[in-house]
């Protein structure tokens, strides 16, 4: 059984308080991927780069046990590219360039031997394009996972909530909640979005953590304060590979399962943000991955004196 990933491989540059980068290797299912990889062995991805993508980006994802038949080699065409600029805060950015190029007309193929495919992490894309992944297994994964943003909100709502109805668990973040929900409370919008379609509900809050909705429970997960961060590009798809593949791993779908899987998740998101890109997460050892759980149960752990 195998944990499938979709979304974008891509190029990316990035401009920080803390510097700049020419073009490295970016995108959703890359980031994600990578993250899952420290947890789950079967991981596979379905995306589409152009002849742009060297063999050696190519190697990366397979030195890291990922199986990358699903990744499409379009030729003479170029990859997705992004460009942004930081601003101070490191909350908020600009985006100064995006070239669609392959992903413009992106079809899915999904192999063969994805087929036996027990968890998949749809990432950002079109929510016709996550939908029709789906439609294509032959048999409904035992998990899916939705990441989406608010820039479908605006222009394919009708058909992002067709794709919501069919998944187990969406990520969004507070902004996107408020949007989708039309709810100012968080819990007021958790409440409505669960009505939508997913049992599971994670709402994404940057700095101040994460909160996981299911039914009438809720758990807060904290944020790791960090001394630096060089570059949020990627931590979201980061945490949801994390996410995801901790859940591959244990191999049961539960409260309590998916409450690790979000300090898994926050633990390699929070590698993420302290260098450029994917340099992080390229080369993380078990121990150093171990050490920062760790260090994520002590910020929440505590005892009261009667």
């Amino acid at each position: 059984m195998s944990l499938i990933i979709i979304g974008t491989v891509a190029f990316d540059a990035i401009e920080t308080p803390f510097g700049k980068t020419d073009k490295i290797v970016g995108g959703a299912a890359t980031y994600a991927s990578l993250a899952a990889s420290y947890f789950y062995d079967k991981v596979k991805i379905v995306a589409v780069v152009g002849d742009d993508f060297h063999k050696e980006d190519i190697d990366t994802f397979n030195a890291h046990g990922i199986d990358t038949e699903g990744l499409q080699i379009k030729e003479g065409e170029k990859s997705f590219f992004w460009s942004g600029k930081y601003h101070n805060d490191m909350n908020s950015r600009d985006t100064l360039v995006t070239e669609l190029n392959v992903l413009a007309d992106f079809d899915p193929i999904i192999p063969e031997n994805y087929q036996d495919c027990e968890y998949l992490m749809l990432g950002n894309l079109t929510p016709i394009i996550q939908r029709t992944v789906i439609e294509r297994l032959k048999n409904r994964p035992k998990l899916i996972v939705l990441d989406t943003m608010n820039f479908w909100m605006d222009i394919m709502m009708d058909d992002l909530l067709e794709t919501i109805k069919l998944v187990d668990v969406l990520t969004i973040n507070d902004e996107e909640a408020r949007q989708l929900s039309g709810e100012y409370s968080l819990v007021k919008a958790a409440e409505k979005i669960l009505t939508m379609g997913p049992k599971y509900l994670i709402i994404k809050k940057g700095e101040h953590g994460a909160l996981l909705f299911h039914e009438d429970k809720i758990f807060s997960a904290p944020a790791l304060p960090l001394a630096e961060v060089f570059d949020p590009t990627g931590a979201g798809d980061t945490f949801a590979g994390g996410f995801i593949g901790y859940l591959a791993k244990v191999g049961t779908i539960n409260f309590n399962n998916m409450k690790n899987a979000i300090i898994y998740g926050s633990a390699l998101a929070s590698f993420c943000v302290e260098k450029f890109g994917t340099e992080k997460i390229l080369n993380l050892t078990d121990e150093e991955v171990a050490d920062r759980i760790q260090e994520f149960v002590k910020l929440s752990s505590f005892t009261i004196d009667a």
